[in-house]
């Protein structure tokens, strides 16, 4: 028997997590795949973990957080908890269908890839708020890292476990899940799926959306390519920098053996300012090196604080 894992991050969505556990269930009842719904409540304000707590069972696990640490550490806590062979994820706003999910697990089993995401072809969302800004995130994402996801925004994706429990999951790169396993190695499906209007609740996204992502999109790429080697990045730009403080200085010293006068010239506080310049990028990039030697030689700290997990006896 094939077990998927399917992780749900909630965020005061009370009035979704009945209708949610049964179209899962509904999306499973058939087949030979067993299910496990974990179902994360990110520090809600409304009724939301009493809601999931009721519908505990041997399918449905409860998995409440101390506070709202954001959708990023939500998934992370979910798929901590995961034991099943796959991991989908799901957003809780229904809009997703979990009776895509059969269908994607056939696909990647075809395919023998190593996730697939969904791709919201007939997306029903408002156009300004939501379309428009989830089009300039995707083109973004897709212009500077090279890759050619379609659809970063979907919430409805399936991983081979062990994929997406390797990647880095921390601050806000929910948004770059299906980029970051990619750019991992991973190789990935892209296919059609349904999305439904929202019925309940109120939607966390908008126009701001786009900074965010454009904010992150430049912190993993930093992260991905210089996270165990920061002294690359400080160290080489320190030197091309202080280099260029000693090449005017050299220039100002033959200018000097010819006899003109070069005190107060703005060429030489130029120059100096470069090597002082140069020799900070050098400090930070020993610095920052130290701090990453420290992170890697130490235990890992979770991006979250779980307050109870809820299982059937």
């Amino acid at each position: 028997m094939v077990k998927i894992s399917i992780v749900v991050a909630l965020y005061n969505e009370e009035e979704n997590i009945s209708p949610l556990i049964a179209k899962i269930d509904r999306a499973f009842q058939t087949g030979d795949i067993v299910y496990e719904a974990i179902l994360v409540n990110d520090g809600s304000t409304d009724s939301t973990a009493n809601e999931i707590m009721r519908k505990v069972s041997e399918k449905v696990t409860l998995v409440d957080l101390r506070r709202n640490y954001g959708q990023t550490a939500a998934l992370k806590a979910g798929v901590d908890q995961a034991d099943g062979d796959y991991i989908a994820t799901l957003d809780g706003d229904l809009q997703n269908d979990p009776g895509d999910l059969p269908m994607m697990l056939n696909l990647l089993n075809e395919k023998d890839c190593d996730f697939v995401i969904g791709i919201r072809a007939n997306r029903d969302d408002g156009f300004i708020l939501r379309k428009i800004p989830s089009f300039m995130a995707n083109w973004i994402i897709r212009k500077i890292t090279g890759t050619k996801i379609r659809d970063n925004g979907s919430g409805i994706k399936l991983f081979k476990a062990h994929i997406i429990k390797e990647l880095p999951l921390y601050g806000e790169r929910h948004r770059f899940l299906p980029t970051l396993a990619v750019l991992e190695g991973a190789s990935v499906e892209q296919v059609n799926v349904r999305h439904h209007p929202r019925i309940h609740g109120k939607s966390k996204y908008g126009l701001g959306r786009t900074l965010k992502v454009i904010s992150d999109l430049i912190l993993m790429q930093f992260s991905r390519k210089y996270r165990q080697k920061p002294m690359y990045l400080f160290g080489s730009a320190g030197v091309i920098t202080s280099l260029a403080g000693f090449v005017i200085l050299i220039y100002l010293f033959i200018e000097k053996l010819m006899g003109h006068d070069i005190w107060g010239r703005p060429i030489m506080l130029l120059s100096i300012l470069l090597i002082l310049f140069g020799f900070q990028l050098i400090s930070t990039g020993l610095l920052v090196d130290v701090v990453i030697r420290n992170i890697y030689e130490t235990d890992k700290v979770k991006p979250y604080k779980i307050k109870r997990v809820v299982k059937a006896e």
